[in-house]
């Protein structure tokens, strides 16, 4: 599942990993190991060490089959630890605080700007640096983990929205069904006329109207086709009353007002955003090219289109780096480093229909196997990975600015979009 799902509860899990690290900024600087770092070989160390690593419960699959995959052919050993996704921020937190992180662990790209400035991750800019390949990672994430001119993460998995479509009942509405919505009206026109088969339990499309998370992931990207921004540069100002952003608000409420969106998406919080599609109830959404492996029907994908249309994508998933509490800083880089390999990208990423974190392996055997991964690779190229410390609580966080301002927008009418947006900058700007 995407980066998004099963916010529930994380605002409260956030509060209690920034009160946990606050003193830590202060500490990590002498606890960041540059000693050791800059001793660090090219591939780092593969002695037999035993490596620790945490991932999120949403990112189970792809944790699995890499960690398998760098033990089968490592000295090293990896122990990896799925935590349920609501826990892991908490979990994270209470780990900093009591200086007992794993020696490596994967955060959602959007917490990966405050856990780095709040010095949770090591300075592995020297390693970062000395890849040949380094121009080609995706800049998104190491835009997101880089302070001060130090980068910290590196890609672990990517979580890409684009537009998804169930190609038999595109057919069944008399649609072409090689053929993705070429903007928002068409969205529109093409979910309208599905519903229009008046097929029991089959809507034209779905969202989570309940989840912040769900709609940055997917509405964003309509903002970004349109060549516009939600944030400024800084992530301290919201921009999110644009004419581009409202012809995506309403299109949505028209959506809404015409019945053409499954209803359980009005009170859909995250876990399950996704299952109407999944199930081949729903004709077409914004979705998770995470879950093209697991898709059992044919389906169409294409970047997600703006009013004037274009195509975008939520670069999302999550940021991986070594923990400020690992004393195996060089075991650690061989592993990160033989993440971003092409043994690791195309060989066990790619092969299960992931898509890879470098643009220069996005050509290979496995995705000229399958058009849709070509897309996928191709609109990475297009997307964007918006930075802000305050992201979770404008954004994510079940109370923010932004889902009031989405539901007043698709649900009450649309008149308050402007001070809503004041309200998300307010938050942004703390």
């Amino acid at each position: 599942m995407n980066s998004f799902q099963g916010r529930k509860r994380r605002i409260v899990a956030a509060a209690v990993a920034g009160a946990l690290a606050v003193g830590l900024a202060a500490c990590s600087a002498g606890n960041s190991t540059s000693g050791e770092t800059a001793a660090i070989t090219k591939d780092g160390t593969d002695d037999g060490a035993k490596l620790t690593l945490w991932t999120r419960a949403p990112l189970e699959k792809q944790a699995k089959l890499l960690v398998a995959a760098y033990n089968e052919s490592h000295k090293n050993q990896v122990e990896l630890t799925v935590v349920p996704n609501d826990d892991y921020v908490a979990k994270v937190g209470a780990a900093a605080g009591s200086s007992s992180l794993p020696d490596l662990f994967a955060a959602d790209i959007v917490y990966v700007p405050n856990w780095v400035k709040q010095g949770l991750f090591q300075d592995i800019s020297t390693q970062i640096d000395g890849l040949s390949y380094k121009d080609s990672i995706n800049k998104g994430h190491l835009k997101a983990g880089t302070v001060d001119g130090k980068e910290h993460v590196l890609p672990f998995v990517l979580d890409l929205s684009m537009m998804f479509w169930n190609k038999e009942l595109f057919k069944e509405a008399g649609l072409d069904p090689e053929k993705a919505p070429a903007n928002l009206d068409e969205f529109a026109a093409d979910a309208k006329k599905i519903q229009a088969l008046n097929k029991p339990g089959v809507y034209g499309t779905a969202t989570g109207l309940a989840c912040g998370g769900c709609q940055v992931f997917t509405w964003f990207p309509s903002v970004w086709a349109d060549g516009k921004q939600v944030m400024n540069d800084a992530g301290t100002k919201s921009l999110l009353d644009s004419d581009s952003a409202k012809k995506v608000y309403s299109t949505w409420a028209d959506l809404w007002k015409a019945g053409a969106v499954l209803p359980s998406s009005k009170d859909e919080t995250g876990p399950t955003w996704t299952a109407g599609f999944t199930d081949g109830k729903v004709g077409l959404m914004p979705y998770p090219a995470t879950l093209l492996s697991s898709t059992t029907f044919d389906a169409g994908v294409a970047g997600i289109p703006g009013a004037d249309g274009g195509g975008s994508t939520f670069v999302g998933g999550d940021g991986i780096g070594v923990s400020k509490d690992s004393k195996k800083a060089s075991q650690a880089w061989n592993f990160l480093s033989w993440l971003l390999s092409e043994k690791a990208q195309v060989d066990v990423l790619a092969k299960d229909k992931d898509v890879v974190s470098r643009s220069d392996l996005a050509d290979n055997q496995y995705s000229k196997q399958d058009p849709r991964l070509v897309t996928i690779n191709e609109v990475a190229g297009k997307g964007e990975t918006p930075v802000a410390l305050n992201f979770q609580q404008a954004f994510n966080a079940p109370n923010s600015p932004w889902l009031t301002l989405t539901r007043n927008a698709v649900l009450g009418g649309g008149s308050s979009v402007d001070a809503d947006n004041k309200e998300i900058t307010s938050v942004l700007g703390q």
